[in-house]
């Protein structure tokens, strides 16, 4: 069976490198010089827009899926006309793409979000901030990850830098939610309607990336367990969803709201593959194939560490921990660029603890702000 995806990031090397067990093929289609899925999956070289590449992209294809969220839908709709299933689906994949068509989508599924507001020009900023209340998150609508595309005002005086500086493009003002941590829920959603969620994952952010997950979160209560599940399973079940889907959530003193969702396997989730006994790509592929999805309970405690910018020798990551589990891929240096994560296991969180700590202090990795 050929798999398709779209990018061919350090996430379709993950797909793809979960899929050889099961028999699959890849073939992934990324328009850059260099690909992290080079080595470990056939590439067409050429635009998401680009006809002829669309065309060899899609022959022999059993279905395809994607591994970030702004592949034009234009591409997914251009497979589809070549007889190509794409999961998830056109509908979640234009709705996350705008984070203001994302929000109201939640409202009308009576899902808790931040308070917003559209900016269109810049005569709706102070107006968009007056309705939300400083201190605000300004945000672009489409394209920012990772920190990027987005800025905290907190005084009138500093709007119009800020309209500029994200780039005078089409914005959303979010109300500041003073959240006690990060949490993000990886579920998945089979084309029967079965649904898996694993447990929640609290995350560790440093300058808008993603530095450290935990999982499962510490003092997490069945009710919060539950209440992330049922936000899931509603968001799910409204998109007609198959596939990953990841729910990235703020912990309100154990109220839930929801930050973003991400319509894929995601980076929150990377320590399910030596952690759980399915990892998040071999439950994303199990549920695009229809095929049985695998039981999302954990192996233990685990805790992921992303390798950001640059990263020790392999020599010394291994060295430190020999029971390190090391992710390369195979990507150049470049600032805030993920070249890599590790994995480290224990049997209970106070193990964990100590081993994240003195792994972090022996290398280096900056772990929080």
């Amino acid at each position: 069976m050929l798999v398709g995806v779209l990018g061919g990031g350090q996430l379709g090397r993950m797909l793809a490198l979960a899929g050889y067990p099961l028999g699959l093929r890849f073939r992934v289609l990324d328009p850059v010089a260099e690909a992290a899925t080079d080595g470990v999956a056939e590439r067409v070289r050429g635009g998401y827009d680009d006809a002829a590449a669309l065309d060899a992209f899609a022959a022999g294809l059993d279905c395809a899926t994607y591994e970030f969220e702004n592949v034009p839908v234009s591409t997914v709709q251009a497979l589809a006309e070549r007889g190509v299933r794409v999961f998830p689906g056109e509908r979640a994949l234009a709705l996350t793409q705008d984070r203001l068509l994302e929000k109201r989508f939640l409202r009308e599924l009576g899902v808790a979000t931040a308070g917003f507001a559209p900016i269109d020009g810049p005569a709706d900023v102070a107006r968009a901030v007056a309705h939300v209340a400083l201190p605000a998150m300004l945000k672009s609508r489409r394209l920012g990850y990772d920190g990027r595309g987005q800025r905290i005002v907190r005084e009138p005086a500093d709007l119009e830098d800020a309209w500029q500086t994200l780039g005078a493009v089409p914005l959303i003002a979010e109300a500041f939610v003073p959240f006690a941590r990060e949490l993000a829920l990886v579920a998945a959603r089979a084309a029967d309607g079965a649904v898996a969620c694993y447990p929640l994952i609290e995350t560790h952010h440093r300058d808008g990336i993603l530095r450290l997950a935990l999982a499962p979160a510490p003092r997490v209560s069945a009710a919060l367990q539950a209440a992330a599940e049922a936000i899931a399973t509603r968001v799910l079940a409204a998109l007609d969803y198959v596939g990953v889907l990841v729910v990235e959530l703020f912990d309100r003193d154990g109220q839930l709201v929801v930050n973003e969702l991400a319509p894929r396997v995601h980076n929150s989730g990377h320590g399910t593959i030596e952690g759980a006994h399915t990892s998040q790509f071999a439950q994303h592929l199990r549920a695009g194939l229809s095929l049985p999805l695998g039981p999302a309970t954990l192996t233990g405690h685990s805790a992921m560490l992303n390798l950001i910018g640059g990263a020790p020798p392999l020599h010394a990551l291994l060295r430190v921990d020999p029971r390190a589990h090391v992710h390369l891929y195979g990507k150049q240096p470049r600032p805030a660029r993920k070249l890599g994560h590790v994995t480290l296991l224990a049997p209970d969180a106070a193990t964990l603890t100590a081993r994240v700590e003195a792994f972090a202090a022996a290398t280096g990795i900056a772990l929080q702000a």
